[in-house]
Parts: C-alpha cells; sequence; structure tokens
C-alpha cells in the first residue's frame, strides 16, 4: 500500500501534449496534407490541450513547411517538435518558429547498439544541443527523454536524467515498445522524481502494444509526472500510444470538475470523426466515450437502474461529451420495469399483471431476434388495441 505521505496526481497540475501530428504520422494509414494538420491542429487547441506536437521537421521538405504553418497559426497550445539530439536537427527545428523542441536519445542496449554512443557520450551530446537552444532561443521549451526508457538500465537513466535535468525544461520517460506494466511506470517515475526533484516536469510517453497505455499514463501522473502524451483514437506506431478519448475517460471519473475546467469535452466526438475520417478507419465499438455501444444498456437490471439513476451503470455521462444513452428495450433480457417506462413515454398505461404477460409476449418475440424501438412501439401500441 502507498504510503500516505506520498504525492498523488490530484495534488498537482498535468497536461496534455497531443502528438497526432507527430506520433499519428507513423500510423500506417496515416498520410495528413498540409489543410488536414491545419485542421488537426484547430480542433486540438479549440478543445484545449497544451501541447501539440509535430514530426521534426528534418523528415522531409514538406514536414519541415508544415512544421512551420502549424507554428504561425497563432494558437494557444504550444507548437513543439520531436527531433534527434543533433546540432543540424536543432538548427532547423529553431527555424520553423516552434515553441519548444523535444530531443530524444535512445539509453537502451538495443538502442544504443545502433548509434554507438555510451553514457556519458550521450550526456555529452545532449548538453552541447542543449546548450546551443539556450543560446540561441532562451524561450524555447527543451525536453530531452531517455528513449527505450523501460528498457534501459535503471542506473544508466538515473545517471542521465540528474546530468541533464538542471538544464532543461522536462525530462521524458518514454515506453517505446509498449512493455512497461503500471507498477513499473509508477516505480520508475517516483525514482526519477526524487532523483531530479520537484521543479523539473516529468512527461510520459507510452505505447500500446500490451493495452496499458492509459493505465501506464495514469500510473505516471499518480508517480508525480507532469504531461502525457496523447494521439486522437490512440494512433501511431504499430499498437500507437495513450488515446486522448481514454486518457479523458480515465481522469474524468477521479476528478470530473478538474477535467471539466480544462478542456472543451463535447469536442471528443468531433476529434474522433476527424481522424477516422482522415484515415479511412472505423472508430471501433467499444472506444472510450465515443463508441457505438460505449453509452448503451440492455440486461432488464441495468435498464431498471439507469432509469432510477444513471450514474448507477456508468463511469461518465455521455451528456458531458455531448452524447446520449442508449436504451435497448426489445431484447430477451428486458424487465417489466423498461417496458413499463417505455410504455409511459407512448402515453400508455399499464396494470401489473397486465404488464407481466406484455413483457412476457415481448421476451418470447425477442427470443427470434432482438426488436427495433419501432417494432416495440407497433407491439405495445397493438396490445392496447387488442
Amino acid at each position: 500500500m502507498r504510503a500516505e505521505t506520498e504525492p498523488s496526481w490530484t495534488r498537482h497540475r498535468w497536461n496534455i501534449i497531443d502528438s497526432t501530428l507527430r506520433e499519428g504520422e507513423q500510423f500506417e494509414k496515416a498520410h495528413f496534407s498540409t489543410d488536414d494538420k491545419i485542421e488537426i491542429a484547430r480542433a486540438l487547441d479549440a478543445f484545449g490541450v497544451e501541447y501539440i506536437e509535430v514530426t521534426t521537421p528534418m523528415a522531409s521538405p514538406q514536414s519541415r513547411k508544415d512544421a512551420e504553418v502549424i507554428a504561425g497559426l497563432g494558437l494557444r497550445a504550444k507548437v513543439v517538435t520531436h527531433i534527434q539530439t543533433r546540432l543540424d536537427a536543432a538548427k532547423v527545428a529553431l527555424e520553423t518558429g516552434v515553441q519548444g523542441i523535444d530531443l530524444l536519445f535512445g539509453t537502451s542496449k538495443y538502442l544504443r547498439a545502433a548509434h554507438g554512443r555510451d553514457i556519458p557520450r550521450i550526456i555529452e551530446e545532449a548538453r552541447e544541443v542543449i546548450q546551443f537552444i539556450r543560446e540561441e532561443a532562451p524561450e524555447v521549451e527543451v525536453r530531452f527523454s531517455a528513449e527505450d526508457t523501460f528498457r534501459s538500465d535503471e542506473h544508466d537513466l538515473l545517471a542521465v536524467y540528474t546530468a541533464i535535468a538542471p538544464f532543461v525544461d522536462r525530462v521524458g520517460l518514454a515506453d517505446t515498445v509498449g512493455i512497461a506494466t503500471p507498477r513499473q511506470v509508477y516505480a520508475l517515475v517516483r525514482e526519477v522524481r526524487r532523483a531530479i526533484g520537484p521543479e523539473v516536469d516529468i512527461e510520459f510517453h507510452g505505447h500500446n502494444d500490451t493495452g496499458c497505455a492509459i493505465a501506464n499514463a495514469y500510473e505516471a501522473i499518480e508517480a508525480g509526472a507532469t504531461h502525457v502524451d496523447t494521439t486522437i483514437l490512440g494512433i501511431g506506431e504499430r499498437n500507437g500510444i495513450t488515446p486522448l478519448g481514454g486518457f479523458i475517460a480515465r481522469m474524468y471519473t477521479l476528478d470530473p470538475e478538474y477535467v471539466r475546467q480544462k478542456y472543451r469535452l463535447e469536442l471528443i466526438p468531433e476529434l474522433d470523426r476527424m481522424i477516422a475520417r482522415m484515415t479511412g478507419i472505423e472508430i471501433p465499438f467499444n472506444n472510450y466515450i465515443t463508441g457505438e455501444t460505449a453509452f448503451s444498456h440492455k440486461a432488464g437490471m441495468h435498464l431498471k437502474a439507469i432509469y432510477i439513476s444513471p450514474e448507477a451503470y456508468e463511469a461518465y455521462p455521455p451528456e458531458a461529451f455531448g452524447l446520449k444513452r442508449k436504451l435497448i428495450v426489445g431484447s430477451r433480457l428486458t424487465g417489466r420495469a423498461a417496458i413499463k417506462r417505455r410504455a409511459e413515454e407512448l402515453g400508455l398505461h399499464f396494470g401489473e399483471e397486465e404488464l407481466h404477460r406484455l413483457t412476457h409476449h415481448i421476451k418470447a418475440l425477442a427470443d427470434q431476434g432482438q426488436l427495433t424501438l419501432e417494432e416495440l412501439d407497433r407491439i405495445l401500441r397493438d396490445w392496447v388495441m387488442a
């Protein structure tokens, strides 16, 4: 059990760095035009994310132009870009006019084998690039992230973070291949927080290869992280990263008032539909908040409870996101309470004995296939006329 003296996410701020325009571009089915990127950036800004991360301007000539365009939109959100820890990349990034630069350097044995640097060399090169950015543009935020954090040696990580933290605004922990467990995330973020102190922010970037991205993001915040990377619908490399809607759903259940104050929640369905349209994918039926069945209720005892008190079977109300719940009354699982309520909505009233027979009749019909609302209403009206 965690000690009461340990800080909780409810006791400090947290911000969203949405990476749909960076990580999201790495999604197999994504190829955003400049106009698409402008639409995405403005929609995210209207929603209220604090940061919007764009693809490195080193990726391609168009990527550089697009970074300049997004940085020049005059958004309330800070526009940041994500680059390798190299002087040439930092120079180009500054030329785009972004308000923040996210540096990364692989620290796991797998990535160090690829780039050939040991820990002292990583620290030396990182300081050189950070110093350049600080001298050229002191107003630009700087983050340094240890790529593949959770497959890196903890001793190496703490050496890097403690050496770099005094010179940056934020350090990043990246679950690059999505293998971290929530317990691992909590433990490592706590260790990093102890090592660097309270003054430097901590960012968490979690991939969803094992389905833990939302839980890991929450545990990072619980342990002292201040920033979480998301994308709309969770798109990104392979299985993507922490989905914006899913992260909001998680945090809403813990402090709804705080989340409502920070973000325009009713825009989440619009954001999800936008990315589904641009990438040609379907919103999953069980998607957080916006899935077709997210607010569907079918079982008899569930329906009865929802009529009395919706929170009995809902983690968060659909109205908070501009949506409506769906009550499926015409199934074999329905109950008298649901049939009675639907009849009353139609201006029809039945005695208890008659309601019992009517419900039995509807269940028998629904055994052959679920009834539509129109079919159910016709049965109710015909019963009165019989």
